[in-house]
């Protein structure tokens, strides 16, 4: 018996290879061209086709830009407004920035008292009640293509916790309850955004109150105030470790290693790491007010960026901000110089600052 052959001899078709980004010019100098390309534009960009999509997902085009140093900072506010919550971005590098901030997409859950982290282009709303039950849910805002999706659950609900990044993973801890007490033992959690996972943080069952007034990274450590005494937990090693933001009862920013925030007399202070002790910022007392409520703050470019809410004229507040450099002068004392002050919004009365906080990207 006789095998027939195909006539033509051809081989069976391969599989095409991966188109380039940009014909005739090898990959790796393709992503350095879309990384001096302004961030604001990569959500159009990812429209071109699947593999300009990929690349702009990529971290590949995160670490271009930071060799590059082209990232951009936006600042992002988050504000409650009658019965929901709003956000809004600042765009950088404009000289009328009240011109230039504009509304984000309303996420369609709006829980209350959630903790906010920032991670790389991304910003992630854990936890926060519905109808006064603490939720273990994650929201994600992708600051690139302004859009929301739902991420991987927590382990327990959380209301009013604390939260920061330190070496890529987010830490939140405090804001849950069980069984009637916070001792839960899941009161401190860790998420890996390469794994998509969250673990348990182990901590003692003394530090574990329930809700937290102020959290921030400083040092690769997660410090969080719960209660009125002021008690702060370094999630590094969980534990009691002083009264390092016993002043701050609003969110503080770390700048240069020195964390800022507005103490007990409506005057914006820092605390010095190295000599262990608190100095009122000199320098911008004649361009800020006393600061009273609704002040937060956020580094911002390696500056300090404070926004807070101002009684306007009728029925409005106004939402205000002030870019601050910051540092230290000849005696060892803190410094600073108001760059830019003024009215970036003007919201109904009633309106609430929430957070607000930074993302490059």
């Amino acid at each position: 018996m006789t095998t027939t052959t195909s006539s033509s001899g051809s081989q069976p078709p391969q599989p095409s290879a991966e188109p380039q980004l940009i014909p005739k010019l090898p990959d790796d100098v393709s992503i350095d061209c879309l990384a001096r390309v302004p961030s604001s534009h990569y959500r159009d960009l990812s429209l071109v086709s699947k593999t300009w999509h990929s690349a702009i997902t990529s971290s590949t085009l995160l670490t271009a830009r930071s060799r590059l140093r082209t990232t951009q900072t936006f600042l992002y506010l988050n504000l409650r407004i009658d019965n929901s919550v709003d956000w809004y971005t600042l765009v950088p590098n404009c000289q009328n920035p009240q011109k230039l901030i504009f509304p984000l997409p309303r996420n369609r859950v709006q829980p209350v008292g959630p903790a906010l982290a920032v991670l790389g282009p991304k910003i992630y709303v854990i936890g926060g009640a519905f109808d006064g039950i603490p939720s273990n849910s994650m929201w994600v805002y992708d600051c690139r293509f302004n859009r929301w999706e739902e991420g991987p659950r927590m382990k327990v609900g959380r209301e009013f916790a604390g939260a920061g990044v330190v070496d890529g993973k987010i830490y939140v801890l405090g804001g849950c309850v069980v069984d009637g007490t916070a001792q839960s033992m899941d009161w401190a959690e860790v998420f890996d955004p390469v794994t998509g996972l969250w673990t348990t943080v182990p901590s003692p069952v003394e530090v574990r109150l329930k809700r937290m007034h102020a959290s921030v990274v400083m040092e690769g450590r997660v410090y969080a105030m719960a209660g009125r005494s002021g008690e702060v937990y370094d999630v590094g090693v969980v534990g009691k470790c002083g009264n390092v933001l016993i002043i701050c009862r609003r969110q503080p920013a770390v700048v240069q290693g020195v964390l800022y925030c507005c103490n007990i007399f409506g005057k914006i202070a820092g605390y010095d790491v190295e000599e262990g002790v608190w100095k009122e910022l000199k320098g911008v007392g004649k361009g800020l007010p006393t600061f009273v409520y609704g002040t937060t703050m956020v580094n911002f470019d390696g500056r300090l960026c404070v926004v807070w809410e101002k009684k306007g004229s009728g029925k409005e507040v106004e939402i205000k901000c002030a870019d601050i450099e910051v540092w230290k002068d000849g005696d060892g004392m803190l410094a600073g110089r108001i760059l830019w002050s003024g009215v970036i919004l003007k919201v109904p009365n009633g309106a609430e600052i929430v957070h607000c906080m930074a993302a490059e990207f």
